[in-house]
């Protein structure tokens, strides 16, 4: 049986750093961390990005950038820029998704990821016949559910 294989983008990344007071975020967070450990134990396999250590490397804040950092060390598979994966983005740009978001977007379906995991709700309105976006409680709820 094949492990699924998921996409986190940097928001869903950056969710333990915003403000835990709000309890949609701290919800959020805890079915971030559960996935995380899902992927530390093998799992679940997850695909890291060019796109994805960009963004981090842009991170002002250097104890959120290398925490970030060390966890990509935990992905099955990268996936660099290529023409495929250029030619997917500016598809999905066209459509109105954001470059950067479109950028990661086109890297998980390059990488035939099962889910996209984000927390940007502008994001996940959108809909692609070749991946599931998803949010992180979503997600947990799916896994439960199966």
């Amino acid at each position: 049986m094949q492990k699924v294989k998921v996409y986190l983008d940097n928001c869903c990344f950056n969710r333990p750093y915003d403000d835990q007071t709000q309890l949609r975020i701290e919800l959020e967070t805890k079915a971030k961390l559960f996935i995380q450990q899902q992927i530390v134990q093998n799992d679940i396999s997850m695909v890291s990005s060019v796109i994805l250590e960009y963004e981090n490397n842009d991170n002002p804040y250097p104890v959120r950038k290398y925490a970030i950092k060390d966890f990509l060390d935990h992905a099955d598979e990268y996936v660099d820029e290529n023409t495929d994966v250029v030619k997917i983005a500016r598809d999905l740009n066209s459509k109105g998704i954001r470059p950067k978001d479109a950028s990661h977007l086109a890297c998980a379906i390059y990488a035939d990821c099962h889910y996209f995991i984000s927390t940007d709700d502008r994001l996940l309105k959108y809909t692609d016949s070749r991946i599931r976006l998803i949010n992180p409680i979503d997600f947990i709820k799916r896994e439960k559910d199966e």
